[in-house]
């Protein structure tokens, strides 16, 4: 049977005053997470050009029980808890993908 990838977009708010430490977290989580997770198969983050404290963050796991493993993961709680005042907004969305690529 073949597994079904996760694949979800995150909206987020930053509080401005924080927006330079959150960025560092979010580097050092998603490096973590594409080091040491097989089953994390890509994160990418961006934020809104002109609007830097809207970040988007585009989230790939191989599937379902990989995305759970990740939430369990000592780097993930440590953004999480470490972030938890600097998000003034988080949207998560579900999608289904179409077409993604990515050159080794």
């Amino acid at each position: 049977m073949k597994r079904k990838p996760v694949v979800r977009m995150a909206e987020l708010e930053i509080d401005s005053d924080t927006l330079e430490a959150y960025c560092a977290l979010l580097t050092e989580e998603i490096e973590a997470s594409v080091a040491l997770e097989d089953g994390v198969l890509s994160l990418s983050a961006v934020s809104v050009t002109g609007d830097p404290g809207r970040v988007r963050i585009l989230e790939v796991y191989a599937d379902q029980e990989a995305y759970e493993a990740h939430l369990r993961t000592p780097h993930f709680l440590k953004y999480k808890r470490e972030t938890a005042g600097m998000v003034t907004s988080l949207t998560l969305i579900e999608v289904d993908p179409i077409a993604m690529r990515a050159k080794p």
